[in-house]
């Protein structure tokens, strides 16, 4: 039987990939299109394009390998054992243990916990079907597109000509591997607010758009997601640069020194 503690650090590792393949894709996507819509960003590019087609090649290449290990079933941590996990043990989502969590290392409950246990919610077997059905919809999505990418681009070099890497991206879809993340993180949403709240596991809609993003920023006072994050701090870095690149050099007088 598993401890909700397992339960709880195997959630984390689940995190810490997805975010880190949505960060690497948002990052790429970002920097080529803040560079397509300000031509002093495209040229700050073009000064060192060696550098930067190296960063745009290793975010597209670790995008891919994160990927890879949320969907393949070898790993440790892939999303099938997590969801496998928290359906066969659904002990770790009573009230008993949500009540343990909730008091955490005070000597007595707080008062208001009885009434908080009384409101939460206790997840069935049907929660559980419903987001193995999304989650297989989008792990036929990644069979069918992008484990040949990651398989053979990318973590072994059975792809090598233009004819053969083309092959491989045909099937793909910028919209749709943007879509691929945010289910991810909407699904880790769902199961960290069942197990640290008790609430009902909704998978609730996230932004995905690069472009929406960039031209309507969501309001400060609210919370964003690591997608729309990233993006802004990559067009903002990438502004700064190209404006203080373009500002001419002071020249020192030859006559002083120092």
């Amino acid at each position: 039987m598993m401890r909700s503690e397992q339960f709880e650090a195997d959630l984390e590792v689940f995190r810490t990939e997805v975010e880190a393949g949505t960060q690497f894709l948002y990052a790429y996507l970002a920097v080529h299109a803040v560079a397509g819509d300000h031509e002093s960003v495209y040229e700050l590019l073009n000064r060192a394009p060696l550098f930067w087609n190296t960063v745009l090649g290793a975010l597209q290449t670790a995008t891919f390998i994160a990927l890879g290990r949320v969907f393949d079933q070898n790993s440790a941590h892939n999303l099938d054992r997590l969801l496998k996990a928290a359906q066969d043990n659904p002990h770790i989502f009573s009230t008993s243990e949500l009540g343990k969590r909730k008091q955490g290392a005070q000597p007595e409950a707080p008062i208001w916990l009885p009434g908080y246990l009384r409101q939460s919610y206790s997840p069935d077997p049907r929660d559980f079907r419903r987001l193995r059905a999304h989650t297989r919809k989008w792990r036929r999505i990644y069979e069918t597109s992008y484990r040949g990418v990651r398989d053979k681009l990318f973590a072994h070099k059975e792809a090598s000509t233009p004819t053969e890497v083309d092959g491989l991206f045909e099937n793909t879809n910028i919209r749709e591997l943007q879509r691929l993340f945010v289910f991810l993180r909407a699904l880790y949403g769902a199961l960290l607010q069942l197990f640290i709240n008790g609430e009902k596991p909704r998978l609730r809609p996230g932004r995905y758009s690069v472009t929406r993003m960039r031209h309507h920023p969501t309001p400060r006072s609210w919370s964003t997601g690591v997608q729309e994050r990233i993006t802004h701090e990559a067009e903002k870095h990438l502004l700064t640069a190209a404006q203080h690149g373009m500002q001419p050099t002071a020249l020192k007088d030859p006559k002083r020194r120092g």
